[in-house]
């Protein structure tokens, strides 16, 4: 398992949680810069996905609500955000005021692997960059399975590893030197971004996440490289 502190005998959640704490006031700058702003794309993508008009949604992992915002676009949604970061909540509640979306998007704390909602209570559930974080991978899946309604989608987004020369070579070394070093920088967290690149390494991308999800109970599973596969989007239907 890699965690933000490897040596800690602190549960990984915890980690994850403080981490966050502690990188939430410069995330979103990060966020967008390090993509290029490509994360704006991905997430756009991800909602062309949701093809069941689902209007009920849950956004797990939401951090500042990137996700959960844009998906409002959709007609007639209500969406539930919740996140194990307060500090990323507090941001993310900031911005939904801001747009005026209050009476859309509900933001929570709550634990992705002991979700506080009853079964089959979403349509579709979305999470973007945050399943890899789960520290049960299974046990967190199996609870997005189990508030999702019957026919249900969802849409997941998690880094990846080019496979093809020259983009492979490229990816790793800004991926691992560049990004962690800026990252430092802007967020004074020597740690937070390292964990990144260590993080997605270890994570069971593609055809490996895919029988994960299978495994769980979702059926027509798929998965799609987005960008040079430098990032993947998941599908599956329940």
């Amino acid at each position: 398992m890699i965690k933000p502190q490897q040596d800690s005998q602190i549960s990984k959640k915890l980690q994850v949680a403080k981490m966050f704490d502690s990188i939430a006031k410069s995330y979103d700058f990060l966020n967008h810069t390090l993509s290029f702003g490509m994360d704006f794309y991905w997430r756009k993508k991800a909602i062309s996905k949701l093809t069941n008009n689902p209007k009920k949604i849950l956004d797990v992992a939401c951090g500042t609500a990137d996700f959960a915002i844009a998906t409002s676009k959709l007609n007639g949604v209500h969406i539930t955000g919740i996140d194990i970061s307060k500090n990323m909540l507090e941001i993310g509640r900031k911005k939904v005021e801001k747009k005026g979306l209050e009476k859309q998007i509900k933001l929570e704390f709550a634990d992705s692997e002991n979700l506080p909602f009853e079964n089959e209570s979403f349509d579709a559930i979305t999470a973007g960059f945050g399943v890899r974080n789960f520290e049960n991978l299974q046990l967190g899946l199996s609870e997005m399975r189990r508030v999702l309604k019957k026919d249900g989608i969802v849409v997941i987004l998690e880094p990846s590893k080019p496979k093809y020369f020259p983009i492979k070579q490229i990816y790793s070394a800004y991926f691992h030197h560049i990004l962690p070093l800026f990252g430092q920088l802007i967020s004074k967290d020597k740690r937070a971004y390292n964990y990144l690149p260590e993080s997605v390494d270890a994570f069971p991308e593609n055809e490996k996440f895919i029988e994960i999800l299978k495994e769980v109970g979702f059926s027509k599973v798929k998965y799609l490289p987005l960008t040079l596969g430098i990032v993947s989007l998941y599908i599956a239907i329940k």
